[in-house]
């Protein structure tokens, strides 16, 4: 894989990390939080399905080897952009 380019842990799409949100398992603390922090981390697509892909089979839980609290999966769905039919 180039380097700069992560994988997202439910479609397992490889892109540019910047494409991607983060969420971290921060060191030495043991939180989640998403973007910032240095730590364990776990990268999913910004799309509606990842995410519920994620949610649903606790992939971010399982990637960063914890529980992920449902604060962080709620701040994900908020970050969805909100479509116009």
């Amino acid at each position: 894989m180039p380097s700069n380019y992560r994988r997202c842990v439910s479609c397992r799409k490889i892109a540019p990390k910047d494409s991607f949100w983060r969420v971290v398992r921060v060191y030495p603390s043991g939180t989640v939080q998403l973007d910032q922090g240095m730590g364990r981390s776990a990268y999913l697509c910004p799309n509606a399905d990842c995410l519920q892909m994620a949610q649903k089979k606790n992939r971010l839980g399982r990637s960063l080897k914890c529980h992920v609290p449902p604060n962080i999966y709620e701040a994900l769905w908020q970050r969805l952009p909100v479509s116009v039919d």
